[in-house]
């Protein structure tokens, strides 16, 4: 009798027992993952992302911008064609440097790409935060007043990425940007700051479109006999498709800005996308892990 007296307390207080069992799993702290990157390739069209990859990947990095359409014939395919290449090696993760050169003034860039905060699949963290910076060099030859000192040839760019991935089909960023140049022209600034705005959206499985809008907030004051007034640099307005698998990216799209290099874009873009200057382009991304 008291064998089924212990059997029957036991089967009594066994639901009591799983249910704290489960309070305590409950009670566990589940690692909180960070989310999936905001975009695919480590450019959105003219401005960096806060794409990073892991320790020893390697990037390979081309874009290419042809001559203004209306300006040009076969849709400026046989214009002036602007061209940098590039390499970025992740060193640790979420630290990457590199180095392009580019046709246009023969700029030599050295950059730095890091990520500061990586935004959590739970919320916790909402977005993502990383830094972008270059230090470039114009390696064009010497010319009349063109360089008087070693140091006109060096410009400077440094970029705050905040990104979000809304769902899997969306994602945006918000990058304000500091530009600086050396030497500039007698009627400009040294220094450029804007804000830029970009954002990615999935079609389908491997194709999304993307748009790309880069606003210079520091004016000039520019005078002679036919203009008297203050200047901004062009907004840069950029919209185009994006093909991706897990191993490269291609961008084709419409865009304003010339340059690649991007301060020369944030403080010296005179073409208006309204008024038609604007180019056909394309940038490819291709990573190697080692």
């Amino acid at each position: 009798m008291k064998n089924y007296k212990i059997l029957l307390f036991a089967f009594l207080i066994l639901p009591f027992w799983a249910i704290s069992q489960e309070k305590e799993k409950d009670s566990v702290q589940v690692e909180d993952k960070p989310e999936r990157p905001a975009f695919e390739s480590s450019y959105i069209i003219d401005n960096p992302t806060n794409v990073l990859y892991s320790k020893n990947t390697l990037e390979i990095q081309m874009q290419h911008r042809f001559g203004i359409i209306k300006d040009a014939d076969l849709a400026g395919i046989w214009g002036d064609a602007n061209i940098r290449l590039g390499l970025a090696y992740s060193i640790i993760d979420r630290v990457t440097v590199g180095f392009g050169t580019t046709k246009d003034n023969r700029f030599q860039d050295f950059n730095l790409k890091v990520g500061l905060l990586s935004q959590t699949r739970s919320g916790k963290i909402p977005v993502s935060v990383s830094y972008y910076g270059n230090v470039t060099i114009d390696a064009r030859k010497k010319g009349f007043n063109r360089f008087p000192t070693v140091q006109a040839r060096y410009s400077y760019f440094n970029q705050l990425i905040i990104a979000r991935r809304f769902s899997p089909k969306l994602s945006l960023q918000l990058a304000p940007s500091v530009s600086h140049f050396n030497l500039v022209e007698p009627e400009r600034n040294n220094d450029m700051f804007a804000m830029a705005l970009g954002g990615r959206y999935k079609v389908s499985e491997n194709t999304a479109v993307l748009f790309d809008y880069s606003q210079p907030f520091t004016q000039y004051y520019v005078y002679n006999s036919a203009y008297d007034d203050f200047y901004y640099p062009k907004p840069g307005i950029s919209l185009g498709v994006e093909f991706s698998t897990s191993g490269h990216a291609f961008q084709l799209f419409l865009t304003n800005n010339s340059g690649i290099v991007p301060q020369q874009n944030y403080m010296k873009n005179t073409n208006d996308f309204f008024n038609g200057e604007f180019m056909l382009g394309f940038n490819i991304t291709r990573i190697y892990n080692f």
